[in-house]
């Protein structure tokens, strides 16, 4: 990381992915920042010790952090999920009637009624059984992302429960009342204030949270909500709350070591790539590729580092696209295109938040780039962007070359190897980039044509080149 970066603290971590989360559930930027902000002030009025409140932060931060792990099913049943899940997530805690009626009302709006009701009918063909799978799984992730981000027990505990319902309705459905950790509990309260405050302000909220306490939510929680009036509110409305929602943080403020900071950033990796099962591991293997790719170019190991976690990171913006597109087998509309070229920006966007990060941001939006301005988001040029963003780019292109995609195979290193050469020589990735990757991913050394001015062909160069010497000879 740059020396001149400060210290990464765990919450800004657990910010950055609490953003992420943000993008993948369609919800407006911070919805997880003021969540943990609302739970945080209803665990100060209940009087909770500082290691319990530090518990309600994180959980609020993170109630979303394993919903990549569920992208897929959610798409199966709803078509656009991206679209669905601000609905669903409004009546999560309402009636079973609501959650039906919601249900059925969103999935798959775009089609034809029978359409409809055919995809439906299969996506639930599992029943109840699909949805308590679905949930577990988000859990479970949500755990483990949270141990391997250096989270305490109790963090991880609440992160394993974050679907259940104060009726015992919830899903998978194991826990009930006081049974659900007192966390879970708090910010489901504080996760449904935001959402209908979202809708319909204050009075929306405290009417939806009155309406739901005693069945979805714990109606002590609730009551101590409403009885702070419109004080847990206060500042969440600015254009910003980052400052004040680290500022907030209880207890000790711990910092992420360095021996524990790539963990922390696979991590976020991992929760990008499970958006799509086409993705699976990508992001580790352009950070293996782009590190070792570097150590060839010859950067400095500080470069090195900072392009590896770059390139850990780079596809957090991923979640920013419905798995439709992701996984379309064949051309993408321009609508589609464009929503696959933003998401280098929601990478940068959301590394940019926080300040400690902020060196890996402009790296990582860069991966989609071409020298020729043919790339993403920005449109740079070759003398635009350092040589380690270069770099990440031509080890993105390999490594994706290598997977399977929805619309082709995976290529082999021989096919991957000539598709990423002919790049270099289209002018669209520099030929030392291409290179120094070619040779990391273990390919022979091989000539990489360079173009030629003006469309030239190599033996019209060749003639040009012998007159400028003086060729023919006069005589």
């Amino acid at each position: 990381m740059n020396s001149l970066a400060p210290p990464l603290r765990l919450a800004e971590a657990a910010g950055v992915l609490s953003l992420a989360t943000d993008l993948a559930m369609g919800q407006p930027l911070e919805h997880g920042l003021r969540t943990a902000m609302l739970a945080l002030r209803m665990a100060q009025a209940a009087g909770l010790s500082e290691d319990d409140q530090v518990t309600v932060f994180y959980t609020g931060l993170l109630h979303f952090a394993g919903c990549t792990a569920e992208s897929e099913i959610d798409a199966r049943f709803f078509g656009d999920e991206l679209a669905a899940r601000p609905r669903m997530i409004a009546v999560a805690h309402g009636s079973r009637l609501e959650l039906i009626t919601t249900a059925m009302r969103t999935a798959h709006q775009g089609s034809a009624p029978l359409a409809r009701a055919a995809m439906m009918a299969r996506a639930a063909f599992g029943g109840i059984a699909e949805f308590r799978k679905w949930a577990a799984s988000h859990c479970d992730v949500a755990r483990i992302l949270g141990a391997r981000m250096g989270l305490s027990g109790p963090v991880q505990q609440s992160l394993r429960h974050l679907y259940e319902r104060w009726d015992g309705t919830g899903m998978p459905g194991e826990l009930r009342g006081t049974q659900i950790p007192l966390a879970v509990r708090l910010m489901q309260v504080a996760q449904d204030a935001d959402v209908a405050c979202q809708y319909g302000g204050i009075a929306l909220a405290s009417s939806t949270l009155t309406r739901r306490a005693g069945s979805g939510l714990d109606p002590e929680a609730v009551r101590i909500f409403l009885s702070l009036g419109d004080r847990p509110y206060k500042g969440l409305d600015a254009p910003s709350i980052w400052e004040e929602a680290m500022a907030a943080e209880p207890g000790p403020q711990p910092e992420v070591a360095e021996a524990r900071l790539d963990a922390c950033l696979s991590a976020v990796a991992d929760f990008a790539d499970m958006k799509s099962m086409w993705t699976i591991g990508h992001s580790r293997g352009v950070a293996d590729l782009a590190e070792r790719a570097a150590g060839v170019a010859g950067l400095a190991p500080s470069e090195v580092v900072t392009l590896r976690r770059a390139a850990l990171v780079h596809d957090i913006g991923r979640v920013a696209v419905p798995v439709s597109v992701w996984a379309k087998p064949g051309p993408l509309t321009r609508g589609e295109h464009e929503q696959v070229r933003l998401h280098a920006y929601h990478s940068e966007r959301v590394l940019d938040a926080c300040p400690a990060l902020r060196p890996l941001a402009r790296l990582a939006g860069s991966h989609g780039e071409r020298c020729d301005g043919s790339g993403y988001h920005r449109g740079s040029r070759a003398g635009d962007l350092p040589a380690a963003a270069w770099l990440l780019a031509a080890a993105d292109c390999y490594q994706a070359m290598r997977e399977p995609r929805a619309y082709r195979p995976a290529r082999s290193p021989q096919a991957a190897a000539d598709e990423l050469s002919q790049e270099a020589q289209a002018a669209r990735l520099p030929h030392e980039a291409v290179r120094a990757v070619l040779a990391a991913a273990g390919q022979p050394r091989r000539p990489v044509p360079r173009p030629r001015p003006a469309g030239l062909s190599e033996r019209e160069c060749e003639v040009l080149g012998l007159i400028a010497r003086g060729w023919p000879p006069s005589r």
